[in-house]
C-alpha cells in the first residue's frame, strides 16, 4: 500500500479559525511529513513564517468557494498570496463560465494565474455539480491552461469519489496530479482514492488518519496453529 501521509494536504478552511489554528496546523504537518498546509489567503504569511525551511508546503485558496469573482480579483488574489509565502495555489474554475460555454474566459482566467505566478495551480472542479460533457470540457480547459492537478472538489457541494479520481485520471492521460478533497474522512476512503490515481489528498481529518495507521490491523480469522 502507498503511504498516504506524504500525500495529504493538511486543511484548514474553517471560517472561525484563528493564528492558534494555523500554529497548530502548520506544527502537525511538520511533525507528521504531510505535503502541505492549506489555509485561507489572510494566513499565509503566518503559515510562510511557521513553516519556513520546512518541506511542508504553503497552500492557499483562490476565488474560494464559489470561483464566481471577476479575472483581475482572482489574478490580485493569487499574486498577494504567493507574494506572501503560497507555494501552490487552489483555484475554483467559474462554473458558470463554463455551463454558459464562455470557454475563452474560463482558459484565459487560468492561463493568467499560472502564468503569472509561475506556482503550482490546482484547479478545483467542483465535478459533483457538473454534467459529464461539462466535467470532461472542464478538463480540456485546465490542462491546456497548464495547471498542474485538478482537484475534485471544494467539499461544499459534495465530496470526493473514487468513480471522480478515476475519470479524472482517465482524462488527463498522466499529464498532471489528481488531488482529491471533500469529505474525505476514513482511512478506507484513502487507500481507495490513492490506488484510483490520486496523487495529493486535501482532508481537515489528517490527524484522525495518522491515527487510523498507527492502529494494528485486526482480524476475524483465528490465528493458526502451526502442525507439530
Amino acid at each position: 500500500m502507498i503511504d498516504p501521509i506524504p500525500l495529504i494536504d493538511h486543511t484548514l478552511l474553517s471560517a472561525t479559525a484563528g493564528p492558534e489554528q494555523v500554529h497548530q496546523w502548520c506544527a502537525e504537518a511538520v511533525h507528521h511529513g504531510f505535503a502541505g498546509v492549506c489555509v485561507f489567503p489572510s494566513y499565509v504569511p503566518l503559515a510562510a513564517e511557521l513553516l519556513y525551511r520546512q518541506r511542508v508546503r504553503v497552500v492557499t485558496v483562490i476565488g474560494f468557494p464559489c470561483g464566481a469573482t471577476t479575472p483581475a480579483v482572482k489574478r490580485y488574489e493569487a499574486l498577494e498570496a504567493v507574494d506572501g509565502g503560497a507555494q501552490e495555489l487552489d483555484v475554483v474554475i467559474n462554473l458558470g463560465w463554463l455551463r454558459a460555454g464562455e470557454s475563452d474566459r474560463l482558459h484565459r482566467e487560468l492561463a493568467t494565474i499560472v502564468e503569472d505566478t509561475k506556482v503550482p495551480v490546482k484547479a478545483i472542479l467542483e465535478l459533483a455539480v457538473l454534467t459529464p460533457e461539462e466535467q470532461h470540457r472542464a478538463v480540456e480547459l485546465c490542462l491546456d491552461a497548464g495547471v498542474a492537478f485538478l482537484k475534485t472538489s471544494t467539499g461544499w457541494a459534495g465530496g470526493a469519489t473514487v468513480a471522480m479520481v478515476q475519470q479524472l485520471r482517465t482524462w488527463s492521460r498522466g499529464r498532471v496530479g489528481i488531488k482529491a478533497s471533500g469529505g474525505i474522512r476514513t482511512l478506507e476512503q484513502v487507500i481507495a482514492l490513492v490506488e484510483a490515481g490520486a496523487t495529493r489528498l486535501g482532508t481537515s481529518r489528517s490527524i484522525e488518519l495518522v491515527r487510523a495507521l498507527a492502529e494494528p490491523p485486526t482480524s476475524d480469522t483465528p490465528p493458526q496453529m502451526s502442525p507439530t
